[in-house]
C-alpha cells in the first residue's frame, strides 16, 4: 500500500502539460529478486522517479525503456534474467539467481485504479495483464469474465501470483488496506513509535487524556492527534482488522480501562508497555478475557532485541506489529528454512528445471 501512496502522492506534483509519467511493476518472479511481484515506481520524463523495483539495479535501465513507453503511450514488458553474464553490460548484478518481468505502461493507465485502491479500508484484488489491461474486484463483486472469478479466489488463498487466464499472462494480487497505528499516551517514549510507524507508510493516530502530552510539535508527522476520555475509546476511533492498538500511557488504571474497551473491538494487535506483573495485575484486579482477546494482546510488548533507549524500543515495537500482521515470529532469517518471500510456486518450479536439473 505504500508504493500506491507515494506513486499518487509524486503523480499530483507533475504538471501534465510539461511531464509525461510511466508506471513500471515487478508482475513476475522466477527464483530469488530483491523486490517481489507487486513492488512498483513511478518515473518522469525529466528523468526522476520514486518507489524501487529493485535494490537499485533495475532502475537505470526501467527509465531508458520508461521513456520510449511515454513517446509511444504503450505499455511494455521487459525481462530481466540476472543469471545471463550479459547482463552485467546494463549494470544490473543483482546477485540474487532470479528472471524478473517487469510491466512498465502510460501512468494514466493505473493512476486511476490506484486511486480508488488507497481510498477503500478493505482488501481488494487486482488483475494486471502483461500488455497493462487492468481488472479491480472486492469481495462483493459478481465476476464478469475469468480473470474477476480468478481474483475471487485470492480472498480465500490470500497468495498473489501469475498464471494463463485464456492464452494470456497476468499478475494476479491481492492489495491489504494500509496499516493503522493508534497509540494511547503521549508520553517522551510514543514519539519515536509515532515517527517510524509513519516512516512506513502507516496511518498513525495519537490519543491522550492530557492535552499537553499531545501538542503537534511533539508528534509532527502523525495523521491525527485527539483529546479523548477512556470511556469514549469505542466512540471516537475507527478501529479495523488492519488497526494496531500500542498502550503507552503509564498510567495503570487508564492502560486497564482502555484495554476493556479494546479487547471487544476488531483489532489484531494490543499492545501494552510495561513489565509482564502490569498485566498480570490487571487479571487479578477482574479483567476477564476469553483465550481469542488473550491472543491479541502483547505484553510485554515487542520483539526481544534487547532495546533500552526509547528509539530502540520503538524498533522492537514496529517490528513486532509487523510480524504479527505478517504472520511471521520474528526471528532470525538465517534460521528460516525456504524462501523468505513468497514465490509463485509455478513458475519458480520452472525456474529450477531450467537452471538446476
Amino acid at each position: 500500500m505504500k508504493d500506491f501512496k507515494i506513486i499518487l502522492s509524486e503523480f499530483n506534483k507533475v504538471d501534465p502539460d510539461k511531464h509525461k509519467a510511466a508506471v513500471a511493476t515487478v508482475v513476475r518472479v522466477r527464483g530469488s529478486s530483491y523486490r517481489s511481484p507487486g513492488a512498483r515506481m513511478l518515473i518522469t520524463d525529466d528523468g526522476r522517479w520514486v518507489g524501487s523495483i529493485s535494490g537499485g539495479c533495475l532502475e537505470g535501465d526501467a527509465l531508458r525503456k520508461a521513456r520510449q513507453v511515454m513517446i509511444d503511450n504503450k505499455p511494455i514488458t521487459v525481462t530481466y534474467d540476472t543469471n545471463e553474464d550479459s547482463n552485467q553490460d546494463l549494470g544490473i548484478g543483482l546477485g540474487c539467481n532470479g528472471i524478473i518481468d517487469v510491466l512498465i505502461e502510460p501512468a494514466a493507465n493505473a493512476i486511476g485504479l490506484y486511486t480508488e485502491i488507497v481510498s477503500v479500508e478493505e482488501p481488494v484484488a487486482l488483475a494486471t495483464t502483461f500488455d497493462g489491461e487492468k481488472y479491480l474486484v472486492n469481495f462483493s463483486t459478481i465476476p464478469k469474465n475469468s480473470i474477476e472469478e480468478k481474483l475471487l479466489s485470492l480472498f480465500e488463498t490470500k497468495q498473489s501470483h501469475t498464471e494463463t487466464i485464456d492464452g494470456v499472462e497476468v499478475f494476479l494480487e491481492l492489495i491489504q488496506p494500509g496499516f493503522k497505528l493508534i497509540i494511547f499516551g503521549g508520553g517522551f517514549d510514543a514519539r519515536p513509535v509515532s515517527q517510524l510507524a509513519k516512516s512506513l507508510g502507516w496511518e498513525v493516530e495519537v490519543t491522550d487524556e492530557c492535552v499537553a502530552h499531545i501538542a503537534p510539535v511533539f508528534f509532527p508527522t502523525a495523521d491525527r492527534l485527539s483529546l479523548c476520555q477512556r470511556q469514549f475509546i469505542d466512540r471516537d476511533f475507527n478501529i479495523t482488522p488492519y488497526t494496531a492498538c500500542v498502550l503507552m500511557s503509564h498510567n495503570y488504571e487508564y492502560d486497564r480501562d482502555v484495554l476493556k474497551k479494546l479487547v471487544n473491538t476488531r483489532a489484531p494487535y494490543i499492545g501494552i508497555m510495561g513489565p509482564r506483573k502490569r498485566f498480570d495485575k490487571m487479571i487479578k484486579d477482574g479483567l476477564q478475557l476469553s483465550d481469542h482477546q488473550l491472543e491479541k494482546i502483547h505484553s510485554p510488548i515487542g520483539l526481544d532485541i534487547g532495546a533500552e533507549a526509547p528509539d530502540e524500543i520503538a524498533v522492537a515495537i514496529i517490528s513486532e506489529i509487523q510480524a504479527r500482521f505478517s504472520n511471521r515470529e520474528g526471528g532470525f532469517l538465517r534460521s528460516r528454512s525456504g524462501a523468505i518471500h513468497k514465490r509463485d510456486s509455478e513458475t519458480d518450479q520452472v525456474f529450477k528445471q531450467i537452471y538446476f536439473e
